[in-house]
Formats: C-alpha cells, structure tokens, sequence
C-alpha cells in the first residue's frame, strides 16, 4: 500500500492494520518530514482520542490529512503508533 499526495510518497507498506476500512500505516513506514501536528481534536467511542496531522510538501497541502492514535483504547491496541491517511490519498 502507498499513500501518495499528488507526485510525493508520504508513505509504503506492506504491513498496514486495516480498521474500518482505512490502511494504518507503521510510523517507520511514513515520511514525517511531510508531517505537522493539527489542532483538530477528535475522539473516537473505542478507538480513543485522534492526533491530527497537517500534510505540508513545500508545493501541496492538505490539512488533516492524517491521523493516528498513539495511546488507543484495548480495542484498537495494533493501531498504536501507525499512521492513517484521507481515503483519497491511499493506493495499491
């Protein structure tokens, strides 16, 4: 799986965790230098409280176009520190 913006790779893997039909990517697999922390703020009944993140290439943005959970609830403990991505972005 890919995760692409426009020409630029932000990320790829073979080892995704699929929730609710979205790939989470593992952080050793995204490019965060294309990353900044958001100030949106989102909790999810069983997955937990959402980090969002700004995608900055230098040519294109998109804001809140990722999301992880870096302290899920029990339910959702594979996404720990995995990274998810706008559904429009993300590619075999």
């Amino acid at each position: 799986m890919k995760a692409l913006f426009n020409d630029t790779v932000l990320a790829e893997s073979d080892q995704t965790e699929v929730v609710e039909e979205n790939h989470y990517f593992p952080r050793e697999d995204v490019n965060m230098n294309y990353f900044k922390k958001s100030d949106k703020e989102y909790t999810c009944p069983w997955k937990g409280e959402a980090t969002y993140y700004n995608i900055d290439t230098g040519e294109d943005q998109m804001e809140n176009g990722a999301w992880s959970y870096e302290d899920p609830k029990d339910a959702a403990k594979q996404i720990t520190g995995y990274m998810c991505f706008d559904k429009s972005l993300v590619t075999e």
